[in-house]
């Protein structure tokens, strides 16, 4: 595949994700903050969880010069876009986050600093979610973070609802509203010739989202506790949007 293919998918990647979160580079840069303040300018290791084509793995490799970022997909379809366009202080790299051993294939020796994930958890089952938290707090060293960007209610009815007329309402004052669509990115990418190898594993590994998990930002936290963490809680919202933070 070449580069200009590869960035061209991005690109559009990165709009058609705009149209659901509007603050998304500033969520990003929220996440980045985060990471900064719990590992410092030097050196450190962060794992990027549901990474798809690594656009914050990029952004983080990109803020932090001493960073390396591990990201951990398991669709080879958007890991193969990212590949193809990344930092050579970013690995991306196929496992599967259900799965227990998913550690070992990081390569990254322990203890992390940090483990962080944009738009990607809420597509995992309580269960599954609960043995990834109780991962991160054995792989993360003291005082290291899990830095959570995602969609997340508050668990009242009136008060979610509201908070999606906000996001909402901010994608029309930012222009992003007609972007395009995320099954519409998907139905276009599958008639590029170009890309059909990618296209072919992904369903050779048989990708599907059944579902979101539907929990709140608070039972987010609560999981998290239990897992081992000291403290969890965000510290950035906008709308239904946060950023959710564990310190080990």
């Amino acid at each position: 595949m070449q580069q200009t293919t590869a960035t061209r998918w991005l690109e559009r990647w990165d709009a058609q994700q705009e149209r659901y979160v509007p603050d998304r580079e500033e969520r990003f840069r929220v996440v980045i903050d985060v990471v900064r303040t719990a590992a410092g300018d030097g050196p450190a290791a962060v794992v990027d969880l549901g990474c798809g084509p690594g656009s914050l793995s990029q952004r983080l490799a990109e803020a932090l010069p001493d960073v390396q970022v591990v990201g951990v997909d398991a669709d080879p379809l958007l890991l193969g876009l990212g590949r193809a366009n990344t930092n050579p202080r970013v690995r991306l790299i196929e496992a599967n986050l259900a799965n227990a051993g998913w550690p070992d294939a990081t390569g990254l020796p322990g203890p992390w600093d940090a483990a962080v994930s944009s738009t990607a958890l809420h597509w995992l089952s309580p269960e599954d979610l609960g043995q990834l938290y109780r991962i991160l707090a054995r792989n993360l060293r003291p005082g290291g973070v899990f830095v959570n960007a995602d969609n997340m209610g508050v668990g009242q009815p009136a008060l979610d609802g509201i908070a999606d007329a906000v996001r909402t309402a901010r994608t029309r004052r930012v222009g992003t509203q007609d972007n395009e669509e995320w099954a519409a990115w998907w139905q276009a990418l599958r008639t590029d010739d170009e890309l059909a190898p990618l296209v072919d594993a992904r369903s050779n590994a048989a990708i599907a989202h059944s579902g979101e998990n539907g929990l709140t930002v608070w039972q987010h936290a609560d999981l998290l506790r239990q897992a081992g963490f000291a403290e969890a809680g965000p510290v950035w919202q906008f709308g239904d949007d946060h950023v959710l933070v564990a310190v080990r």
